[in-house]
């Protein structure tokens, strides 16, 4: 077996000791005599699976008892209509952070149900940084703010979040979620597809104010009703099994790497390696981000021309570093060194870094 260091941003790198596991048990599941992929989701065996889950990440964030916890499917693509279709009311006004492409397409996507804004936009400088929190003013009738968390494409994170007072704050952490601490009492609602930092593609973890998510509109498309979801225990029709499952594990694997304030401690390291290639050599490894805004999770940065970077990510795939080619809308280089990235694959990537630069200045 040969694996390299896999920098994708999504779907993404998964710890390699659940793959393992996920191995071990595939054929014969919990004593069932089935695969995961075979057993019903009414079944105990994946009741105790769902249960699991959500009661490891309620411990990881701390979650206080009035949020509640659950799976959908469809991607963050489609949480860019179900907020607007569940929160953006007759005579109230979205509003949007603009940090990025999604958080533009979610935007798009609420102008297509009611009246929305957006009340910062860092597009043109090139998307690189989110707001400080000062620069965020919120329109009257203001049914919430919206932001991302942590824009894959651009690489820029949030470390504060907006003041929002008594208007509800939702965000989309498909990046970051269970990266490091959060005040999670900040938010109203969380949406995070699991395919870049918790687990494969197929499901979205929701965290929710259990009173947020009350009394939605009864003629709202089942399938995008918050409430319906919440209530129906993510089984109102058959869920993502087998994401599910993975995502449990990868929420065990956390706990016993200790915690989410030693995963920041972890993915802070890592991130300062690479960053630390940018600071140095600033005329050649060009960094997309600014300083305040860099994201921990994806460090995106250009070369001084787009032949050098076709060769870097040709000779990193060499060096069994996969996955280093930027978004296709935006070009460069991007790595993605979420939690499953080990400490060693930033060291091997800081070292390539730092030949190439020397074999090309």
């Amino acid at each position: 077996m040969s694996r390299i260091f896999n920098f994708n941003a999504g779907p993404a790198a998964l710890p390699l000791e659940v793959l393992q596991e996920v191995q071990a048990e595939l054929l014969d599941f919990a004593g069932t005599g089935m695969s995961i992929l075979e057993i019903s989701h009414r079944s105990p065996a994946f009741e105790k699976v769902l249960q699991e889950a959500k009661e490891d990440i309620k411990d990881l964030l701390d979650l206080p008892d009035d949020y509640g916890i659950f799976f959908m499917a469809g991607g963050g693509s489609l949480q860019f209509s179900c907020v607007p279709f569940n929160f953006l009311t007759e005579g109230k006004v979205a509003a949007y952070a603009d940090t990025g492409s999604f958080s533009d397409k979610a935007f798009q996507e609420a102008e297509k149900v009611g009246k929305a804004v957006k009340v910062f936009s860092s597009k043109p400088q090139g998307y690189d940084r989110v707001p400080r929190p000062e620069e965020v003013a919120l329109p009257d009738n203001c049914a919430y703010l919206h932001i991302t968390g942590n824009n894959t494409i651009e690489g820029t994170e949030y470390f504060t979040y907006p003041e929002t007072g008594d208007v509800p704050l939702i965000a989309d952490m498909s990046s970051e979620i269970l990266s490091r601490p959060f005040p999670v009492e900040k938010f109203s609602l969380i949406y995070s597809g699991a395919q870049k930092n918790i687990g494969p593609a197929g499901t979205v973890l929701v965290i929710a104010r259990k009173d947020f998510v009350a009394g939605r509109d009864k003629n709202l498309p089942v399938m995008m009703n918050y409430e319906t979801m919440l209530d129906k225990d993510s089984l109102y029709n058959t869920p993502p099994v087998f994401a599910i499952y993975i995502v449990g594990k990868v929420a065990k694997w956390l706990k016993k790497q200790g915690g989410l304030a030693a995963m920041e401690a972890v993915n802070r390291q890592k991130a300062a390696l690479i960053y630390n290639l940018l600071d140095t050599y600033p005329e050649f490894y060009k960094g997309r981000a600014a300083k305040e805004s860099r994201s921990i999770m994806n460090v995106t940065f250009n070369l001084p021309t787009k032949e050098l970077e076709a060769k870097f990510v040709e000779e990193g795939k060499k060096r069994g570093l996969g996955g280093l080619k930027g978004h296709r809308s935006v070009g460069g280089i991007r790595a993605s060194i979420y939690n499953a990235m080990p400490l060693e694959g930033c060291e091997a990537l800081a070292r390539f870094m730092e030949d190439f630069h020397q074999n090309n200045k």
